[in-house]
């Protein structure tokens, strides 16, 4: 008689990826179910604590995981999940460290870390290469935009990646032993939803999504799952709405910026002093982002024209320009016989500075950037965007009148040199209208409101129970 016997790691493997799959059919059922329904009540504990769990916090002790009392004389763990995939998903990710430490002190211990990159394995660990190479061939990252937005099509993916990798990013939670874990960026939710799930954890650590996108959002970002997900704007509400999440899930408060930046009381005259700036003439900020991408180099020459007038022999604007870690395009600028004064940076960690000491800035679409030179008031040109999440942040600058799109470098130059002459009430006017969609206590606003979550588990009394294995353990 011969017997055949399944590979225990395919069979296993095999179990995670229908238990995704089942999990995330249930997740379909209930949006359907949302979508359906003619009433705007919401439902008892939406996306909240479940008051017949019990919460807690994880420890190991001689191979055992304990749920340890929480009491206001132990420091509570945050785990914020990001990935170099851009500058923002880090920037949101220290803005709220930052804010977190600044309203709550010792209360809460704060971990930055990329856990894909520390317990997965490949793509998840080549993420950030793979993200610069797409963007530096515009076109292939379009086609990858969209071609997962369908959620058919990327929950494949992700339970595909669940099957490999849950059990090493189980280890990566066990390691930080998180009361609240905190998203900030879309692919950062699904698999470690789907471990607090397996592990009975779902109702005991609290989840959040920060979305760090201004206006249009892949799909990715919105999960059922979480207790709370903050957007920056009501566009990005109501596509979390249209995905399944309830009311009682979101919460809209802007996007999170540095406290430093958003505190800091600044005197333009002061900082002009300071940088060695020209006191009296009128500045203009170029940007290309952290790498200096875009038409920089050409627009920051239309700029040393437009901005000297030749009649009168003298120049009638100044210009900073931000290259960022672009060495190559840094170089270039300073060999360039400048007509006017200018400023050639490198990568800045003090953008507070500079921006407030300028009076319009030029930059790529990217969210950080604008939701920073909104809270300085200043009029923005947006002279390029990335497709996909960037698109829709050109018509939230232009349609709320806080700035324009120009994707010519003569133009843009040639507006600039129109504000800072005869159209100074156009930039003025601009200027109120980015002051008011500013909104710099957004990052207060998030973590204020993450704490109140935590509290709504209260205190308990120690639980423990024996970790188990819930996937298949490499021999």
């Amino acid at each position: 008689m011969v017997m055949s016997v399944a590979s225990p790691r395919r069979s296993i493997r095999e179990a995670v990826f229908q238990t995704v799959l089942a999990y995330h059919q249930q997740q379909e059922e209930r949006q359907q179910k949302h979508k359906r329904s003619s009433t705007c009540g919401e439902p008892a504990n939406a996306g909240g604590i479940n008051d017949d769990d019990e919460p807690g916090f994880w420890e190991e002790e001689e191979g055992t995981m304990e749920l340890v009392q929480l009491g206001a004389e132990r420091t509570k763990n945050v785990l914020i999940l990001m990935s170099d995939t851009g500058g923002g998903h880090r920037a949101s990710a220290e803005a709220i460290r930052d804010a977190f430490r600044l309203e709550f002190g010792d209360e809460y211990k704060v971990f930055v870390k990329d856990l894909f990159k520390e317990h997965a394995g490949w793509p998840l660990t080549d993420m950030e290469r793979s993200y610069k190479f797409m963007v530096k061939h515009v076109q292939l990252w379009k086609v990858a935009f969209h071609s997962t937005s369908p959620r058919w099509v990327h929950c494949l993916y992700l339970a595909s990646l669940a099957a490999f990798y849950a059990k090493k990013v189980e280890a990566g939670l066990k390691k930080y032993k998180p009361d609240i874990i905190i998203s900030v960026h879309p692919l950062m939710q699904h698999i470690p939803l789907w471990v607090l799930k397996w592990q009975g954890l779902q109702n005991r650590v609290v989840f959040v999504t920060i979305i760090t996108d201004l206006n249009t959002c892949h799909p990715t970002w919105f999960h059922t799952g979480v207790n709370r997900c903050y957007c920056p704007s009501e566009e990005v509400s109501k596509r979390a709405l249209l995905d399944g999440l309830e009311p009682s899930q979101i919460r809209v408060f802007g996007l999170p910026i540095r406290p430093s930046f958003c505190r800091a009381v600044l005197v333009k005259e002061d900082l002009r002093k300071e940088l060695e700036m020209d006191p009296e003439l009128p500045a203009v900020l170029l940007m290309g982002g952290g790498e200096g991408m875009g038409p920089v180099k050409k627009t920051a020459k239309a700029l040393g024209e437009s901005l000297f007038d030749k009649e009168h022999d003298q120049p009638i604007g100044q210009l900073v320009v931000i290259c960022g870690r672009n060495q190559t395009l840094s170089s270039a600028l300073q060999a360039h016989p400048w007509k006017i004064p200018v400023k050639i940076r490198g990568f800045e960690t003090q953008m507070e500075k500079w921006m407030g000491a300028c009076d319009c800035i030029i930059t790529k679409a990217g969210p950080g950037t604008i939701a920073e030179a909104l809270i300085r008031g200043l009029p923005i040109i947006l002279n390029d965007f990335i497709p996909g999440q960037e698109v829709g942040n050109v018509p939230y600058v232009v349609d709320n009148g806080a700035g324009v799109f120009s994707k010519s470098s003569k133009q843009t130059a040639s507006l600039v040199a129109r504000w800072f002459g005869p159209e100074s009430e156009e930039l003025k006017r601009m200027s109120q209208n980015a002051l008011k969609l500013a909104q710099p206590d957004a990052v207060f606003h998030i973590v204020k409101d993450i704490n109140e979550l935590a509290q709504q588990l209260g205190p308990l009394s120690r639980i423990s129970y024996t970790l188990t294995s819930s996937f298949y353990q490499p021999m």
